[in-house]
């Protein structure tokens, strides 16, 4: 089939604004809009940008907005688009755009590393074996722990269009993994990072994060249980 899509071009050496060029390629239904990509910048265009790795939603480099949601191209099939209207490929919102569909993260990752996202334990000396912990407490763990830090979730937050300061939800979602890991020691410490207007409070449940996670992961229950554990702690 013929597919036509549209691509918001940006080279900041060049152009004095982001503008879209179209591009009719023969595709299949069963080609993913970085199979698409591809085509255009190895057959029509080599000058296009963009980033990817795997091609399998795990390294979440290729994270984009694709007919207006974010997503990842590698795992966003043709054959669940609209494919009868142009198929609009653009950057992930509220980021720099660095060229074309590469926006710069340096402040998406900033935010990840104000979090702590590592274990943190005191003990004078590592154990003899892994710090182990019961399959409950695990499993309390292994939502969280399935972000690919692709920034779909954080670049759909309308909190984060309006607040540049906002950590966002996947620096939240990181924040959850570690204050809830029975093996860490430093889960007030970083509570006390989140416990601010730019942290949890900031969140009000639009549930667009959700929407956009590719792993479907629930990050706005996640962040809840952040405040609870936040206003149950005594101050």
């Amino acid at each position: 089939m013929q597919v036509t899509f549209r691509v918001l071009r940006y080279n900041p050496e060049k152009d004095k604004e982001p503008h879209f060029q179209d591009y009719r390629i023969e595709a299949d239904p069963t080609m993913t809009v970085l199979d698409a990509l591809h085509r255009i910048k190895w057959d029509m265009d080599g000058t296009l940008s963009f980033r990817r790795s795997c091609g399998h939603g795990i390294c979440g480099s290729d994270g984009m907005k694709i007919n207006g949601k974010n997503g990842l191209a590698c795992s966003t099939l043709l054959k669940d688009l609209n494919t009868k209207k142009p198929v609009t490929v653009e950057p992930l919102p509220s980021m720099p755009i660095v060229k074309d569909l590469i926006v710069d993260m340096s402040d998406f990752y900033k935010k990840n590393e104000t979090v702590k996202p590592y274990l943190i334990n005191h003990t004078p000396a590592p154990p003899d074996s892994e710090r182990l912990q019961s399959n409950e407490d695990a499993e309390m763990l292994f939502e969280s722990a399935k972000c690919i830090m692709c920034a779909c979730c954080t670049t759909s937050c309308p909190s984060t269009w309006s607040n540049e300061n906002y950590l966002g939800p996947a620096a939240l979602l990181k924040a959850y993994r570690f204050v809830f890991d029975t093996r860490d020691e430093a889960a007030d410490e970083r509570i006390n990072i989140v416990d601010s207007p730019d942290g949890i409070w900031r969140c009000h449940t639009i549930f667009n994060c959700v929407d956009a996670c590719p792993k479907e992961i629930n990050i706005t229950w996640h962040i809840s249980q952040l405040k609870k554990k936040t206003s149950a702690r005594e101050l």
